[in-house]
């Protein structure tokens, strides 16, 4: 379900009543440990946060025109979905992640390569996303990009 909203406000504005709250405070928790370097934005019909051209010109290998991206957030139509690069291209905060998880919550991990899946919206580790969030800076990130995906 990808939006048709062009700002993050307006997107959050667009979900579900039942979504707009725990989205709300996603984004708040994620723009508060979010590193210098990444810039919220509306990024393939989600809740972007992105290496801007200004830090990183070269932009988006598959399409050079969009900013470096980083994390998504997505309301879906089964799942909230967090999306983040870091835990896709480095092994070790992957580890970090999956070790910390059951500290932070009591049902199973539902995650793919870079995403993490909360169909329980109720049972959301919000302090566990903000961490992770801060765990990698945007020039760390630009450094790996590089090394292991950008080829």
């Amino acid at each position: 379900m990808q939006s048709t909203a062009t700002t993050p406000q307006e997107y959050i504005e667009s979900l579900p009543e039942e979504r707009k709250e725990v989205m709300e405070n996603l984004r708040k928790v994620i723009l508060k440990n979010l590193p210098k370097g990444f810039e919220e934005c509306m990024n393939y019909g989600m809740l972007g946060y992105v290496v801007p051209h200004s830090k990183y010109p070269d932009g988006y290998h598959c399409d050079t025109t969009k900013p470096l991206p980083f994390m998504n957030l997505a309301s879906q139509k089964n799942s909230i979905n967090f999306y983040h690069m870091g835990i896709y291209s480095d092994p070790k905060l992957l580890e970090w992640f999956k070790n910390e998880y059951p500290k932070h919550a009591t049902n199973k991990l539902d995650m793919g390569k870079s995403c993490i899946r909360f169909k329980n919206i109720k049972k959301i580790p919000v302090n566990l996303l903000g961490e992770l969030v801060s765990k990698m800076t945007a020039d760390q990130w630009i450094e790996r990009y590089e090394a292991t995906i950008k080829k």
